[in-house]
This record gives structure tokens, C-alpha cells and sequence, in this order.
């Protein structure tokens, strides 16, 4: 049997350099954040796992100032409506519990600024909570939600895959350290802890992320 993680952690987004920085990929940004933070990282090798053709990253991380055991960091890359086959694979291989299951999506219903944790529930039409839902039989894994708000005019496929402009820049960042300290609470403390701390919280270009 495989060692004991806490939690599976995963941020969702759209591979290569074309999507790199886009509203889509939000949850990649705050993976980055997570993994720059880990007192002790190292990446999974895939092919062992049976995980290349899902194509993922995938890190054993260690944070024993706040987490005494390990958990994982992912990130699938087999572009958003696939996400769910690499998030499936990985808890059957590493016998992630259910209920220890957190994904960091992008959220057009939250405005810029707006983290909102959430436990299961539904989907709200996005397209890597629909494909991790199918392929796992369920959905009632966490969500860290990241407001990226609708466009003011033209098509939301097209503005999720558009980049912030620099006064939105300035906001994602702090969005991107407070989503961090919010996932640090949950590994720390729990989902109800982080989730009465931060899903009150509007961020703006001003503000100060709090510590947990």
C-alpha cells in the first residue's frame, strides 16, 4: 500500500505556454504559490504510478510547521475537460480518501477578489468540475473558488482564456497569497476553520491578506 497523504490538492487549468497567465488557469497560480511555500517538495515520477498518460504533475509536499503528515500537490495537464481522468487515477493509486480531496478552480459567478471554500455541491457548468464529478462517481470533493467574475461584454470562453490587465494583475496576486494561507488553514485545521476565516473576505487592490 502506498504512504498515507492528508490531502490531495489540486489546481485546475490548461497546459502549455498559450495558456499560461489566463483567468482559466487561476488554480495553476495558486499551485505555484503552494509548492514555492513547502518547507520540503519533491515531484512524483508518473510512469511508476501509471499517471503519464493522464498526463499530471504531481508533488509529495511536506509543511510540518502546520501539517505533520504529507499531502500532494497536482496539477492535470491533460487540458481542463480531461482534468478528471489524472484526479481519479491518483486517489486510487495513493488511497485518497474522499472526503481529503480539494480542487482550486476559476469562478465566473465570484467577482475578482472573492475565494470561496466550499464542500461539494454543484458544478456551476465548468468544465474540470463536470470531468473529475464523472470520473470519480461523485461530487462531493472541496472547492476552492476564485472569483474571476463575467465579462462586461463578448463571450465567457473567450474571457476565461484571457489575461488579467495590470489593475486586475495587482488584485490576482493578493487573491493568489490569500488562497494559499486559506489551503495552509485547511491542511492545519480543517475545512470549517479556513472556511469561516476566509469565504468572507473581498480583496481588492488594497487589502492586506490576513494570516490564518
Amino acid at each position: 500500500m502506498s504512504a498515507k497523504f492528508t490531502w490531495l490538492i489540486a489546481g485546475l487549468g490548461n497546459p502549455g505556454e498559450k495558456y499560461a497567465g489566463t483567468r482559466h488557469n487561476f488554480g495553476f497560480m495558486v499551485i505555484d504559490v503552494l509548492l514555492r511555500q513547502a518547507a520540503g517538495r519533491n515531484e512524483i515520477s508518473l510512469s511508476p504510478a501509471g499517471l503519464m498518460k493522464h498526463k499530471c504533475q504531481l508533488w509529495r509536499c511536506q509543511t510540518p510547521t502546520i501539517c505533520h503528515d504529507p499531502w500532494l500537490a497536482a496539477k492535470p495537464l491533460a487540458f481542463m475537460n480531461l482534468s478528471g481522468l489524472a484526479i481519479a487515477e491518483i486517489c486510487r493509486r495513493y488511497y485518497i480518501d474522499p472526503k481529503h480531496i480539494l480542487v482550486i478552480h476559476d469562478e465566473l459567478d465570484l467577482p475578482l477578489g472573492k475565494i470561496r471554500l466550499k464542500s461539494g455541491g454543484g458544478l456551476s457548468g465548468h468544465n474540470g468540475l463536470i470531468s473529475i464529478a464523472q470520473h470519480l462517481g461523485h461530487s462531493d470533493f472541496h472547492r476552492l473558488r476564485l472569483g474571476i467574475g463575467h465579462p462586461q461584454e463578448g463571450d465567457a470562453a473567450d474571457f476565461v482564456l484571457s489575461r488579467f490587465n495590470e489593475q486586475e494583475r495587482t488584485v490576482a496576486e493578493k487573491v493568489l497569497s490569500t488562497a494559499a494561507k486559506a489551503l495552509q488553514t485547511v491542511l492545519a485545521e480543517g475545512m470549517q476553520k479556513s472556511m469561516n476565516l476566509f469565504n468572507s473576505l473581498m480583496i481588492d487592490s488594497e487589502s492586506i491578506p490576513p494570516s490564518p
